[in-house]
């Protein structure tokens, strides 16, 4: 296979952790018979200071012509002024946007390679969690208008709109349930429909949706209720979906049980092939520069972008048995408790590299791990 891949590392650790992500699909190339083409651009802060826009047309052409897309993180302290108009997430969002990427989709399980203290929940709590959030990205608060700033009465004010359409649930709806489907069929709806006039209409259209998937058990929870869930009883949960905002801060919450941020891949995704593809945690800027990071996150990433973009999926299990196979060695950085013996985030990128087999060797591998 012959295929483009956009590389836009972004900001803080963004380029470093990119770069072990960027080895590890090219040794899949050299090992599997692929041709994989790197076209690497700016994005976020890094976009503002060389472009003066968190992401130019260009790094858009050239997104919209790739196969797939992968991006480290956005942000960082020099661009946080709470009156910039131009912001390093602002490339983010009109990428979701204006590639019609609508769908997030992060996979989270515990990973038993790390052992019972990884996670801050007792261990009887954090075993066997496996959740795939799905949540919706180009509605809701985050693009809603009216959006401004005002002073009245000697006052300032400030105005967000949380804005959806029956388009908008339905589509990232009916995701969550073919993930449902091909999983344990049971999929929870997340909303604050005792409140919000949004929540009403999306609990309305899931239950249009559900008609269509008598197979698949749906139950509706509120947004407050499941985030308590997800620390008390995270194992009841199979497949979420839910709204931008409340998908922001619940995804976030349910990667805590694995024990780090660092290890979670995401996938950005709407109706073409093209997705994209980004570790859930951010840019990191206290251990930026440093070779610090996790990079397990971004390679397992790569991972989702071989098997939903390319198709690829012995490639994507070579990837992620590798990355098993590191943890269960005892490869670990930093955040992963490695204390005196911690690797930086090149040896942790060796420690992958080293484990990913020719296909002639795969098959007296161990069963793959069970995936999201």
């Amino acid at each position: 296979m012959k295929a483009t891949i956009v590389l836009l590392p972004g900001d803080g650790i963004g380029p470093e952790i990119v770069a072990e992500a960027q080895r590890v699909l090219e040794r899949v190339g050299e090992l599997f018979g692929h041709e994989f083409t790197f076209d690497s651009h700016l994005v976020g802060g890094a976009s503002i200071d060389a472009c003066g826009v968190p992401v130019t047309e260009r790094t858009m052409t050239a997104c919209r012509s790739a196969d797939a897309i992968l991006l480290g993180a956005v942000g960082g302290p020099q661009w946080d002024d709470p009156a910039a108009t131009v912001r390093p997430e602002q490339g983010l969002f009109a990428l979701r946007e204006r590639l019609g990427l609508y769908a997030n989709i992060r996979p989270v399980r515990a990973f038993d390679e790390l052992g019972e203290r990884a996670s801050p929940l007792r261990p009887e709590r954090a075993a066997g969690v496996d959740i795939v959030m799905v949540r919706e990205l180009t509605g809701g608060l985050y693009f809603g208008t009216p959006r401004f700033r005002e002073v009245v009465d000697g006052e300032r004010r400030a105005v967000d709109t949380m804005v959806y359409t029956e388009l908008e649930i339905r589509r990232v709806v009916r995701r969550a349930f073919e993930i449902a489907r091909s999983r344990r069929r049971r999929l929870t709806s997340v909303d604050k429909a005792n409140v919000l006039e949004c929540s009403r209409l999306w609990r309305q259209v899931v239950r249009e949706v559900a008609d269509g998937y008598p197979d698949v058990k749906v139950e509706h929870q509120l947004v407050d209720s499941c985030a308590m869930r997800l620390v008390t009883s995270p194992a009841s949960f199979d497949v979420i979906v839910t709204e931008n905002l409340f998908g922001d801060i619940l995804s976030d919450e349910a990667a805590v049980v694995t024990g780090s941020l660092g290890m979670l891949p995401s996938a950005s995704l709407g109706d073409g092939r093209c997705g994209l593809y980004e570790p859930i945690h951010g840019s990191a800027p206290d251990i930026a520069g440093r070779g610090i990071a996790n990079p397990l996150g971004t390679i397992l990433s790569a991972a989702l972008l071989l098997e939903e973009s390319l198709g690829l999926r012995k490639e994507a299990a070579a990837v992620e048995r590798a990355v098993l196979r590191a943890l269960a060695s005892g490869a670990r950085t930093a955040d992963l408790g490695g204390g005196r013996d911690a690797l930086t985030t090149r040896a942790m990128g060796e420690a992958v590299l080293g484990r990913l087999e020719r296909p002639s060797r795969l098959a007296g591998a161990p069963p793959e791990a069970a995936r999201g």
